[in-house]
């Protein structure tokens, strides 16, 4: 069969290369691991093939126990596919660099990060993370966008009024029938980051949002429970 002549991405952005390296990856591993592998492929930085994540996060991306996600990983690093600097547990942002055999781009000269930018992304992806309209893995998409407001000195409160900001306006409309997809990435909130900025919100005002957004989110989840429980 020849390829057709013209053929057009539907969605020219956000695709990954798959050439000889998937194929040798999907040779050598189980099923899961390569499944694992392609989630890795997909969200790693194109630059250098490396991910920051927490093992929690890969469980809930995959839909699968946190004891198999330990197991993928496990046959990774063993079959030279991924190098592997653990967390100090579950809970923790570890990194994953997969291996040159199983990666297809080119590799740039690494960039320094500084501690107090790494701790500024580790603060607004728990931030982020931290509501359950919010479904991510923190990308490497959203580590640049974090990376850019600190370089731009955004300050974190700010970031916190505008993550509150933009939940409860989701949580609202998700309870009003509205829609109901989770926020994947954190430009979600870029406008509203802006937003917040010029209207230099008092302290007072995120102590509001975050009991109204706590109170939109156990409304939210008691609502999708009872359909739960419905369906049942």
């Amino acid at each position: 069969m020849t390829a057709t002549q013209g053929a057009k991405l539907k969605n020219p952005t956000g695709w990954f290369a798959a050439g000889r390296e998937v194929v040798r990856a999907s040779g050598v591993l189980s099923d899961g691991a390569f499944r694992l592998y392609m989630h890795l492929c997909l969200n790693a930085d194109r630059s250098n093939g490396r991910l920051r994540v927490r093992r929690a996060d890969l469980a809930t991306a995959l839909r699968k126990s946190r004891r198999s996600i330990v197991t993928y990983l496990e046959e990774l690093r063993t079959l030279n596919v991924c190098a592997i600097r653990s967390a100090v547990n579950q809970h923790a942002v570890g990194e994953i660099e997969i291996c040159d055999a199983f990666w297809p781009y080119e590799r740039t000269a690494s960039v320094n990060v500084s501690n107090d930018e790494a701790d500024y992304a580790e603060q607004v992806r728990r931030l982020f993370q931290a509501r359950h309209c919010v479904e991510s893995s923190f990308t490497p998409a959203d580590q640049k966008l974090a990376a850019g407001f600190f370089h731009q000195r955004v300050g974190l409160d700010q970031i916190e009024a505008a993550l509150l900001l933009g939940c409860a306006r989701k949580y609202v409309a998700m309870l009003n029938g509205n829609i109901s997809a989770p926020i994947t990435s954190l430009s979600y909130f870029q406008t509203v980051v802006d937003e917040v900025g010029k209207l230099q919100m008092s302290a007072d005002y995120t102590k509001y949002l975050r009991q109204r957004v706590a109170r939109l989110e156990e409304q939210w989840l008691g609502q999708n429970t009872a359909r739960i429980d419905h369906h049942a």
